[in-house]
């Protein structure tokens, strides 16, 4: 693995993970009639710690291109799921909360499984695939998925809306992340022209202000615990999937390594779980607004 990109992915991760506790801190605050709606990036956009938020998540993202112009899908996504540690990290600064024991199963569970994962599968490039099919087949299984979830979550607003809305940003996001790779291929080969006659760019761009609403009217009506899990395990899942469909990322397929491979992504995916879940993670203002109405007066 290049150290340039463990540490432009890591760097990712860093603001990806303080942008989205900042985020919340905002979005908590934003009248619940704008779920689901643009009128929400309007209101939000007024908001210096917002602005803050939308600002290292920015960096976050090109640092994130970055890496994946230089190393493959398969191998950068787990990197950038190690941004729940940094949004730990900053909530625990905000809240005075001990990470427990946890914290600590959370944290070492989601740093062995995304090191077994990468040493198990040992991902390399290879060639893309060329049939378009495949290309349209994954992707559109990807986004259909996402719309079923942003469905249902209209149903479900305040009790698993935020959830379902969260992994359907984490897919919109992982399909964001293999089409910045493809895109970044075309301007190496051909310069601005070549990128910007192709879909990808745009397809980039849709996704991404997408997947944005999605996280924010998750963000409005839940705490930072109930949807940045769900986003954050679903992003690599789904970018692997892209990555090895039809980018032509190359994993080790013998048993052994499998089997290790399967381990590793499950860790990964219990150790989000624990830390999304962990008391230093911010309630927000409307979870505890509605846990005082729930108390008994």
């Amino acid at each position: 693995m290049s150290v340039l990109v463990l540490i432009l992915a890591v760097s990712a991760a860093c603001c990806l993970g303080f942008g989205f506790v900042l985020q919340q801190n905002a979005a908590s605050h934003a009248p619940l009639s704008d779920f689901l709606s643009p009128r929400l990036l309007l209101d939000l956009i007024r908001v210096p710690r917002w602005l803050g938020g939308i600002g290292l998540m920015v960096c976050g993202m090109v640092l994130g291109a970055i890496a994946l112009g230089k190393g493959e899908v398969s191998l950068v996504e787990p990197l950038l799921a190690t941004n729940l540690l940094f949004a730990l990290a900053l909530s625990r600064h905000q809240t005075k909360q001990s990470l427990g024991r946890q914290g600590w199963t959370g944290l070492a569970l989601l740093a062995g499984g995304v090191s077994a994962f990468i040493v198990a599968g040992q991902p390399e490039g290879g060639d893309a695939v060329s049939n378009p099919l495949r290309h349209w087949l994954i992707i559109g299984i990807m986004v259909g998925l996402a719309l079923l979830l942003t469905t249902y979550a209209k149903r479900s607003r305040l009790s698993a809306g935020p959830v379902l809305l969260a992994l359907a940003a984490g897919l919109l996001y992982g399909v964001q992340d293999a089409l910045t790779r493809v895109s970044g291929q075309r301007f190496s080969a051909g310069g601005f022209s070549e990128l910007l006659t192709g879909w990808q760019p745009y397809g980039v761009l849709v996704l991404g202000v997408t997947g944005l609403v999605l996280v924010q009217s998750a963000f409005e009506t839940a705490p930072l615990r109930m949807s940045l899990p769900a986003l954050t395990a679903a992003q690599p899942l789904a970018g692997i999937v892209c990555g090895v469909g039809f980018l032509g990322d190359q994993l080790r397929t013998d048993a052994g390594a499998l089997a290790w491979q399967a381990a590793g992504l499950a860790a990964v995916v219990v150790g989000i779980v624990l830390l999304g879940l962990h008391p230093a993670m911010p309630a927000g203002t409307v979870a505890a607004e509605r846990s005082r109405d729930l108390q008994p007066h």
